[in-house]
């Protein structure tokens, strides 16, 4: 028995919908599908026909709660005890995508993770910064990512179970910005809660602009610089702080911030090109939270 929970905004997810419920209507299981749109503002008419399939539904929420509260409330008002999330802006690709998570679920499955991967050819210029990171830092072989576990560990496909999900959450007193599913595995890691890697990945669609990805790539150093302020996040817990801590214990927290006004356009200049350069990413990204 499964319930797949998907949360969508503005945002075409009847192909999606359409796929899984093809694949449980043929292994016969009990399974509902459930899509909650985030009270998008012109919502896509197509999803509607969600409504027609067998053991799946489409709603639309009256107010606009954010990406922790509506993974929250798909899980409480799921009726079975295995919940697989995935995000809108994927897609599958194998055959025997829901075979493989419930052939991997055991009496001691706390969380499994299927992976992401991305598409082959290159996308158009402006999308091709949110591409090569995705390539290079999201569509990890399943023995990189079981090397940590925990941060390695992606909420867009994920199988949990709900007893599981109960004693986590997702944090809804956070802003609604990023870094959301930084905090859920790390709480999941804090209490002993196994992630297990496995090779079922959905390929992630939803590739952004390189500008708008940049904006929320500063928005999540951001959130990350309040979190590790606030204690919810130890700098040494992720590789970004434990970066700008060691070089904060140098005293070097004033050029840090000096280097991101005199190069930032620099970068950006870099990074919005045809061929972005990831370390010049993750230095521009370090020199931003240094100057916070």
């Amino acid at each position: 028995m499964i319930s797949i929970l998907i949360p969508t905004y503005n945002y075409n997810v009847f192909p999606l919908v359409a796929s899984l419920h093809k694949q449980a209507e043929k292994l016969a299981l009990t399974y509902e599908i459930n899509v909650y749109d985030d009270c998008s503002p012109n919502p896509v008419t197509a999803n509607e026909a969600i409504n027609d399939l067998t053991n799946a539904s489409y709603s639309i929420l009256k107010k606009n709660i954010g990406r922790s509260a509506i993974r929250n409330l798909l899980a409480k008002n799921a009726r079975f005890d295995n919940l697989l999330f995935l995000d809108a802006d994927t897609k599958v690709i194998r055959n025997d995508f829901l075979e493989k998570y419930i052939a991997s679920i055991t009496i001691d499955t706390e969380i499994i993770y299927g992976g992401i991967i991305y598409q082959t050819d290159p996308p158009p210029k402006e999308e091709i910064l949110r591409w090569q990171y995705g390539k290079k830092r999201e569509a990890l072989s399943v023995s990189e990512r079981q090397k940590q576990p925990h941060l390695r560990f992606l909420t867009l496909n994920f199988l949990i179970k709900k007893a599981v999900f109960s004693r986590l959450s997702f944090n809804e007193e956070i802003p609604n910005l990023r870094h959301e599913d930084t905090l859920f595995a790390l709480e999941a890691k804090a209490k002993n809660v196994g992630v297990i890697h496995i090779d079922n990945p959905v390929v992630h669609l939803g590739l952004e602009n390189s500008k708008i990805f940049l904006r929320k790539s500063l928005e999540s150093v951001e959130s990350l610089h309040n979190f590790v302020n606030q204690g919810l996040i130890k700098p040494e817990e992720t590789a970004l702080s434990k970066k700008a801590e060691s070089l904060r214990k140098y005293h070097l927290k004033p050029a840090a911030a000096k280097f991101y006004k005199i190069f930032r356009r620099t970068m950006e200049k870099n990074l919005l090109s045809s061929r972005p350069s990831l370390v010049i990413f993750d230095l521009y990204r370090l020199a931003y939270y240094l100057s916070l």
